[in-house]
C-alpha cells in the first residue's frame, strides 16, 4: 500500500468526519445540546461546553484535512521522471515530418464544364 493511498484514506475519513460534525450544528445554538436529554433537563456537559466541543472539533478538522492535503501532494508517486519541461530544453528538439505537396493541382468545388458554352 502506498503512502498516498494512506493520505487518500485519512483524506476521506477526515473529511466525512467533518460533514457529521458540521450537520450535527444548529446554527441557532441548539445543535446536538438540544437532542439530548428531555425539556429543561441537566445535559451532559452543559449547552456551553457541547458548543464549544463542536466549535473546537470543526475547526482541528478543517486545520487536519489541509494539512493531509498538502502532504498527500509530496507523497504522489511520479515515477522518478524528471518534472522539468521539455519545452526549455534546447537540445529536445523533435522534427516532425511535413505534409507531401501533391503535383497535380487542386480540383475546384465548382464543376468547370457547368459553367463554359
Amino acid at each position: 500500500m502506498s503512502t498516498f493511498t494512506i493520505f487518500l484514506a485519512l483524506i476521506v475519513i477526515v473529511a466525512f468526519l467533518l460533514v457529521v460534525v458540521i450537520m450535527v450544528q444548529n446554527p441557532k445554538g441548539g445543535g446536538l445540546s438540544s437532542s439530548f436529554g428531555g425539556g429543561g433537563t441537566q445535559q451532559l456537559g452543559g449547552v456551553k461546553k457541547t458548543t464549544d466541543f463542536l466549535d473546537k472539533s470543526t475547526w482541528t478538522l478543517a486545520t487536519l484535512l489541509l494539512a493531509l492535503i498538502l502532504l498527500s501532494n509530496v507523497a504522489i508517486n511520479r515515477g522518478g521522471t524528471d518534472l522539468d519541461s521539455k519545452a526549455l530544453d534546447a537540445e529536445a528538439t523533435t522534427t516532425q515530418p511535413l505534409p507531401a505537396i501533391p503535383d497535380t493541382p487542386a480540383q475546384s468545388p465548382i464543376d468547370d464544364s457547368a459553367t463554359q458554352d
